[in-house]
C-alpha cells in the first residue's frame, strides 16, 4: 500500500511539472530531461509512469476533462437554473486555471495542436457538448429566447471563453481574466436572454466576477 501511494505520488509530481512546463514554455518546447529535472526525479521513475512525451500530454488532458465533468455533475445537483449552472461552471474553471497548472497546460495544449487520442474528445467537443445540454434545459426554461440557435451560440460560447483565456493571457495580467469572463457574459446575456430574466443573470455575473477576483 506505501508503495503504491509512492507511485501515485511520483505519478502526480511529473504530471504537475510537466504541466507547469507546458504552460509556460509550450509542447514542442520542452523535453523529457527538463520535466525530469522540474520534478526533481529520476529518468527512470518517469519512464516508469509516461513512455513518452506525448503520454504525459494526454494525462494532462485526460486529467483536464475529468476536471470539467466533475464540476459540471456538481453543479448540476446543486439546484441551479441549467443557465446559471452554466456561468457557474465557467467561471469555475476559470478558478481551477488559477489554482494550479493542470488546466492551463490543458488549454494550451488543445490550442497547440496535440493530437487527442480516441476515445478521448477533442476539449472544445467536449465543452460545446457541454454548453449545448445546458443552453437546451435553458430555453426550456424560457430563461433563453426560444428562437435562438442552441449550437451556434455553443460555439460562440466556447470560442469566447479560450479567446478571453488565450488573448487576455497575453496581452494582460492574470488579475483581469474575471472582468473580461463577466464582460462577455454581459454581452451574451443582453443577446439572449429575455428582458424579463435579464437582471439576474447580469446580477449574477457581476456576483461571480467579485469572487473569482478574491481568487
Amino acid at each position: 500500500m506505501a508503495r503504491q501511494l509512492r507511485a501515485e505520488q511520483t505519478r502526480a509530481t511529473i504530471l504537475g511539472a510537466a504541466a507547469d512546463l507546458f504552460d509556460r514554455h509550450g509542447y514542442e518546447s520542452t523535453s523529457l530531461s527538463e520535466i525530469v529535472t522540474h520534478a526533481g526525479v529520476t529518468k527512470g521513475a518517469l519512464y516508469f509512469h509516461f513512455a513518452a512525451k506525448e503520454d504525459l500530454a494526454h494525462a494532462i488532458m485526460e486529467l483536464q476533462s475529468r476536471t470539467s465533468r466533475r464540476l459540471a455533475r456538481e453543479l448540476d445537483g446543486r439546484g441551479y437554473t441549467s443557465l446559471e449552472a452554466l456561468m457557474r461552471l465557467t467561471f469555475g474553471m476559470a478558478r481551477l486555471c488559477e489554482e494550479g497548472p493542470v488546466l492551463r497546460a490543458g488549454l494550451r495544449l488543445a490550442t497547440g495542436g496535440v493530437p487527442v487520442r480516441p476515445p478521448l474528445p477533442h476539449p472544445f467537443t467536449e465543452w460545446r457538448e457541454i454548453a449545448s445540454s445546458r443552453l437546451l434545459d435553458a430555453v426550456r426554461q424560457s430563461d433563453l429566447h426560444p428562437d435562438i440557435d442552441v449550437d451556434s451560440v455553443a460555439h460562440t460560447l466556447v470560442c469566447s471563453i479560450v479567446g478571453t483565456r488565450v488573448v487576455g493571457g497575453t496581452l494582460e495580467p492574470a488579475a483581469r481574466q474575471p472582468r473580461r469572463l463577466a464582460g462577455m457574459w454581459h454581452i451574451l446575456i443582453r443577446g439572449m436572454v429575455p428582458v424579463t430574466r435579464r437582471a439576474r443573470y447580469l446580477t449574477l455575473a457581476a456576483r461571480l466576477e467579485r469572487e473569482l477576483g478574491g481568487v
